[in-house]
């Protein structure tokens, strides 16, 4: 063989395979969509490669050599591989096997992976999720090493180059335990609420502050924050045995027993929520199976 696959043309192996099927050239020409003149000529770069005449002329058609009999089962492995590679693989939940990593917030924990879990284990019990925290590493940088496939934040974070899909808009409301005497009035006032002592929800270590103090700057008023917890893990359980109250997400508040959800007394501005990631994945049937999946759920609260 005088050349290597660096300088072998695909197209030459095609036409060898037409060419063994066909034993004609003209026949081979058709089924390629080619000129004759033009299959002649790729026959003869074709005996250039391999060093074989690889054909001889017969009284109907053409003869292959056996060096071309030997090429027969090799190029169409070839060629069935390459188309194969070419089409990409028809994706099937229910026996899918992958690893997806999403980076998520505790708020995003409960509001987005809690009911998406729960349809991904009924509908593809062999994907495996690996949920970390949204961390302060450059989110790119993050999905171009893999570490991360989906990260669900706010608009106002995520960096530009990312595909993003909207997931819904967040709205606060007032949560208490269900026996607390301003449970049991038609509705917050003003003063009350901001009479009462809160709990407050917040990202920031150690923050007594947030977007309802805000709000109630802008109206001239305060409130009493005497607890600040990062994670809202605990805190249903801390309103449950105490007086006070608290003004988080209103997803939040799903599957809370013994809680009451009022809407707060002033307007609180909400937020969203959106799923970004990588052009690594974009394309990839498993992923955009999955991440469907993460959208619907997410828009059904």
């Amino acid at each position: 063989m005088k050349t290597d696959i660096r300088t072998l043309d695909l197209n030459l192996l095609k036409t060898l395979d037409a060419l063994l099927d066909e034993r004609s050239v003209t026949r081979a020409a058709e089924r390629l969509s080619l000129t004759q003149p033009a299959v002649s000529g790729m026959l003869t770069r074709l005996r250039e490669c391999f060093d074989d005449p690889l054909f001889t002329r017969a009284q109907r058609g053409i003869i292959p050599t056996l060096r071309a009999l030997e090429l027969a089962q090799p190029v169409k492995t070839i060629l069935a591989e390459v188309a194969e590679l070419l089409q990409p693989k028809a994706f099937d939940p229910a026996t899918a096997e992958m690893t997806v990593r999403i980076a998520a917030t505790d708020y995003a924990l409960r509001a987005v992976i809690v009911p998406f879990m729960a349809a991904l284990r009924r509908q593809a019990p062999g994907i495996r999720v690996a949920i970390t925290p949204v961390s302060s590493q450059p989110l790119t940088a993050q999905f171009e090493r893999g570490a991360i496939d989906i990260a669900l934040i706010t608009p106002d974070s995520a960096p530009d180059g990312l595909h993003a899909r909207a997931l819904f808009d967040e709205e606060y409301v007032c949560l208490m335990r269900q026996d607390h005497p301003l449970a049991q009035q038609d509705g917050l006032t003003l003063d009350s609420f901001c009479a009462q002592d809160h709990a407050l929800f917040s990202y920031a270590d150690g923050s007594f502050s947030g977007v309802s103090d805000e709000a109630l700057a802008a109206l001239g008023r305060t409130r009493r924050v005497t607890l600040s917890v990062c994670s809202f893990l605990v805190l249903p359980e801390i309103l449950r045995v105490s007086d006070l109250l608290s003004v988080v997400p209103r997803r939040l508040t799903r599957d809370l027993p013994g809680l009451s959800v009022l809407p707060p007394p002033l307007t609180v501005p909400g937020f969203s929520k959106i799923a970004v990631w990588h052009e690594r994945t974009h394309r990839d049937a498993g992923h955009r199976w999955l991440r469907a999946l993460l959208f619907a759920t997410a828009q059904q609260g």
